[in-house]
């Protein structure tokens, strides 16, 4: 008992000393950090950049002897936050948002979706397939219509559907419900596009049946307009959003491929070095389809409302498509396609 009442003043008196030939130190550390946090890196010194890895190597060192010895709770606390905050400063990359939006598109996004392009050709190819598949199957017995497109989603737009009615869904003005439209619409795809990629974990097979669905739907719906004289227009009145949003979904599922494949065949990676290895170009081509989708939803919502002309929705949907491909893939300085 003697010995322990002993030896506590001797641990207060280590502490204090340990605390006051170590304090400038961690106060000077303290204050470069904030400096920087609170303006830039250019806001030091030649002496305080210097200083300022000196000072992060002294403080992990304090923080070392500090756990080691069990000093106060309080002063480790103090030590790791302070250690944080210069480990981000010193070998961090801080950039601002503007910074960080800017580098997304220039050449995050972009690049993303070209480390996906053997994906994408399958998807655009499973897409096509389906569309041909269902518009021979609905030409030569309308029937197979309702067993591809619920009635509830076709609104009206089937096999039984006069001529007149289906040229008034491609051409009557509807300004009135623009607005409710294209966010009907822009959620709609957002949902389709998340779920094709969100599948692509249970091994892209159900990634892969939600594209070739798609299709499906695509090519019964052209069937529909074609078989009553109007193919060349509702191709017109698609273009305009479609080459935007099928392009999207396919993306998405891409990225959900590219996630699936890389789980079942993870090669001589594990499962979750394979998974981590493909999930961030996966999930930034990803997360930029949401704002394909967004334009969609307008060029659908809005601008396929008010362009009626044929001409002008095959120039605009043309335009759009060889926008992105441009965007996509035409080469960067610095980019390799894999």
């Amino acid at each position: 008992m003697s010995a322990r009442v002993a030896s506590s003043p001797a641990v207060m008196v280590n502490a204090t000393r340990f605390r006051a030939a170590h304090e400038a130190e961690w106060s000077r550390l303290d204050a470069l950090v904030t400096r920087i946090e609170k303006r830039s890196i250019g806001a030091l010194t030649d002496d305080d950049l210097l200083a300022l890895p000196l000072l992060y190597r002294a403080t992990l060192s304090s923080l070392s002897v500090a756990r080691d010895t069990s000093l106060d709770r309080g002063l480790i606390a103090y030590l790791e936050q302070l250690s944080t905050r210069a480990y981000f400063q010193i070998y961090g990359v801080p950039t601002s948002a503007r910074r960080q939006l800017a580098t997304f598109f220039r050449s995050g996004w972009p690049e993303a979706v070209q480390s996906i392009w053997r994906e994408t050709l399958v998807c655009v190819a499973l897409t096509v397939a389906a569309a041909i598949v269902a518009y021979l199957l609905v030409r030569s017995d309308p029937s197979w219509f309702f067993g591809i497109i619920p009635e509830a989603l076709s609104s009206g737009r089937d096999p039984t559907a006069t001529a007149g009615f289906l040229r008034s869904t491609l051409y009557d003005r509807q300004h009135d419900m623009l607005a409710f439209f294209a966010t009907y619409l822009f959620t709609h795809n957002s949902q389709i596009a998340i779920f094709a990629f969100a599948l692509g974990f249970a091994f892209a097979v159900p990634t892969v049946l939600l594209i070739i669905y798609n299709g499906l739907m695509l090519g019964a719906m052209v069937a529909v307009f074609a078989g009553k004289g109007l193919g060349a227009n509702f191709a017109a009145w698609l273009m305009i959003h479609g080459t935007t949003e099928m392009f999207a979904i396919c993306l998405a599922g891409a990225a959900g491929m590219r996630i699936g494949t890389a789980i079942a065949f993870p090669g001589r990676d594990t499962r979750s070095d394979a998974l981590v290895r493909v999930g961030r170009p996966a999930a930034i081509a990803m997360a930029g389809t949401v704002l394909m989708l967004a334009i969609a939803g307008l060029l659908e919502g809005i601008g396929r409302q008010t362009v009626l002309g044929d001409g002008n929705r095959i120039l605009i949907g043309s335009v759009m498509l060889v926008g992105w491909l441009a965007y996509f893939y035409l080469p960067r300085r610095g980019s390799t396609w894999r």
